[in-house]
């Protein structure tokens, strides 16, 4: 693991909570976070909860990036827009290949993988442990504005313009040699 910080070229933002059922900050992905092509994986999205929002909050965005890929630019494993400020839950699964958990007006934006769906953690083999950032963005406007083909890259550049707040939770996963 580095010491790459995804979020230290960002603007501020204050800080509130969310949690998970499937998985504590800083442990391990549960086996069903991981990627199908990993053994035991699934690539079910977590289960996730927040409070705590900043007042004004509009919309909520979610996105899971692991900054520690072997890419040069990290690898973006799920991206989720235009949550409405009334939700502050998404269930285990909701990330699935229809979107079925997702509220109302929310859509799923492709991956790095290009699949507009969750994908699991699958660090490569004998890389070391990596992070995986799951943010919940608060937001200042009810819809961000962004297309559903556009990358999480884009959507992380357009938050930038609007974020009232961002709650962290950050699991980990590594794939022995």
């Amino acid at each position: 693991m580095n010491a790459n910080n995804p979020f230290a070229r960002l603007p501020e933002a204050a800080s509130f909570t969310v949690t998970s059922a499937n998985v504590t900050d800083g442990a391990a992905w549960s086996p069903e976070q991981l990627s199908a092509g990993v053994p035991g994986g699934k690539d079910v999205s977590p289960q996730l909860s927040w409070s705590g929002a900043p007042e004004g909050t509009k919309s909520y965005a979610v996105t899971v990036y692991d900054p520690d890929a072997p890419t040069g630019s990290g690898f973006w494993h799920w991206a989720v827009a235009d949550i409405p400020a009334t939700v502050t839950e998404l269930p285990e699964g909701a990330g699935d290949d229809t979107g079925s958990g997702l509220p109302e007006g929310a859509f799923q934006l492709p991956n790095d993988a290009r699949m507009a769906r969750y994908i699991g953690a699958a660090p490569p083999a004998g890389h070391g442990p990596h992070r995986y950032f799951v943010v919940v963005h608060a937001l200042a406007v009810e819809s961000i504005g962004v297309p559903a083909e556009a990358t999480p890259a884009f959507l992380g550049f357009t938050i930038a313009g609007h974020i009232l707040g961002r709650a962290v939770l950050t699991a980990t996963a590594e794939t022995s040699a």
